[in-house]
């Protein structure tokens, strides 16, 4: 099962936090005025097909064919993130994640991904602020193996979750916390922004993986809670796609799905609870490094919302590539940085954008934080030119493309769409935000959002040489 740090834009290139580099870069604008700008290219005319159906039990359910090659994907996405945990359990939603392959008494332990992997298929999970999904992958044949399973586990799992197989899940959870936050470089970043970037009460205060002591709190029976408010068919939608015949996959589905009871409606999701006076706070750390990090977080807009593509636009902009303002200004001009990054990290409630360097050896966190908080001041102010704009879309839309490539990918589009606007058809519209973006619009959101009076921002230094972290 994999975790990601954070959330990530649909469109985005999906890159991991590490320094982004590629072609030199001509001058950026020296003054306020921008050039004339040229009318944005169109968005390709592109689509995945798809059809869908409902069950009675309130299962959504996208198929989508092709015999391209023969695989299927099945993907099913749960609308339930670490968002929609209780104050004081924390770490629920993927922690469940871990449990869903736990067994159940038709797949015992360790029979859901033998079965699999013995005819030739693979399956992963991951778990957002926002939902969680899983989705299993494989040559066509196996498509009714894939299905029974993931049903299976739906419908009886819940029930059957024991003390044994918490405490083994929950020490699996804590260690993959150690493992990607707390003994990996820099990793002190990913738990602590949350806390300074949302004001306590918001659904995205704390951090996906959760605390220790939430972890260790957690009782069989809140668990069981969990599995039957979240993990219901009305609270779902199933994607399969790849080499089908939709007759077939239809009758399967109802076949093994169509029979599981849901019940009522699951609770409300979680809303923001705002704090007017809220600031997002300023913090130095300590860790295990040899050179230090500023970070510097804002809130941004939601996902799909007017400014999301923008942003996303925005962080190409500043840090994908040699051409890029910051590793232009940063590492190659004033040679403080050694790397940098930036990234519209998209949410449904909001967003998060994110922008960081890493010093160069000799250079202190503070020499760091005012070169950085200058050029983003630039940008501010002078905005950003078509040139830029236009090298930032043209790579949105590159590694777009290449994504649907692939059909697991397609089958993840497809479910991200139903969850987020209810359409799984929004491909064209997505990619059209941002063939869409105009450096006045992008320049405009840039000055609302950057605002250096609401921005979280870390400063992590070396910790000394005889510290214990």
């Amino acid at each position: 099962m994999s975790l990601p740090g954070s959330p990530r834009p649909l469109l985005a290139a999906l890159v991991c936090l590490v320094g982004l580099g590629a072609a030199p870069s001509p001058g950026v604008a020296a003054s306020p005025a921008q050039p004339a700008q040229a009318a944005p290219a169109a968005a390709p005319d592109l689509e995945i097909p798809f059809t869908t159906f409902t069950l009675d039990n309130g299962l959504k359910v996208i198929l989508h064919e092709d015999h391209t090659v023969p695989l299927v994907a099945v993907n099913l996405s749960y609308e339930v993130g670490s968002k929609d945990e209780q104050a004081g359990r924390t770490g629920f939603a993927h922690l469940f994640e871990h449990l869903m392959f736990m067994g159940t008494e038709r797949a015992p332990r360790g029979r859901f991904d033998a079965w699999m992997e013995a005819a030739g298929g693979w399956n992963n999970a991951w778990t957002s602020e926002d939902r969680t999904d899983y989705f299993d992958v494989g040559p066509s044949h196996i498509l009714p193996l894939l299905l029974w399973l993931e049903a299976d586990r739906l419908s009886s799992l819940g029930p059957q979750i024991d003390a044994e197989k918490l405490d083994l899940q929950r020490e699996v959870v804590r260690n993959e916390r150690r493992q990607t936050s707390e003994n990996v470089p820099y990793g002190v970043v990913d738990l602590r922004l949350p806390d300074l970037l949302y004001p306590p009460g918001h659904p995205y205060h704390h951090t996906v993986i959760g605390s220790h002591e939430d972890l260790q709190a957690a009782t069989v029976d809140d668990v069981r809670a969990f599995f039957a408010t979240w993990y219901v068919p009305r609270n779902a939608s199933l994607v399969v796609a790849g080499d089908i015949d939709p007759a077939a996959v239809e009758d399967l589905v109802r076949r093994y799905f169509g029979w599981i009871p849901s019940p009522p409606e699951p609770p409300p999701h979680a809303a923001a609870q705002e704090d007017p006076g809220f600031v997002p706070g300023s913090e130095t750390l300590t860790d295990r490094v040899e050179l230090p990090r500023v970070v510097m977080a804002w809130r941004s807009p939601a996902h799909l919302t007017p400014g999301d593509a923008e942003m996303d636009v925005l962080a190409g902009v500043l840090a994908t590539g040699k051409a890029s303002r910051l590793h232009r200004s940063l590492v190659y001009e004033q040679q403080v940085a050694q790397d940098v990054y930036a990234g519209q990290w998209s949410g449904e409630l909001d967003s998060r954008f994110v922008v960081w360097a890493t010093a160069r050896e000799g250079v202190t966190a503070d020499a760091l934080a005012a070169a950085l908080s200058k050029e983003l001041g630039a940008v501010r102010a002078q905005g950003v030119t078509e040139d830029e704009v236009s090298r930032a879309r043209n790579r949105i839309q590159t590694d777009f493309v290449s994504r649907l490539q692939s059909v697991a990918e397609r089958a993840s589009l497809l479910n991200a769409y139903e969850a987020a606007v209810g359409d799984p058809g929004y491909v064209s519209r997505d990619l059209a935000r941002y063939t869409d973006a105009t450096p006045s619009g992008i320049s405009a959101f840039a000055r609302d959002v950057l605002d250096p009076a609401r921005a979280a921002v870390l400063r992590v230094l070396p910790a000394p040489a005889d510290e214990d972290k």
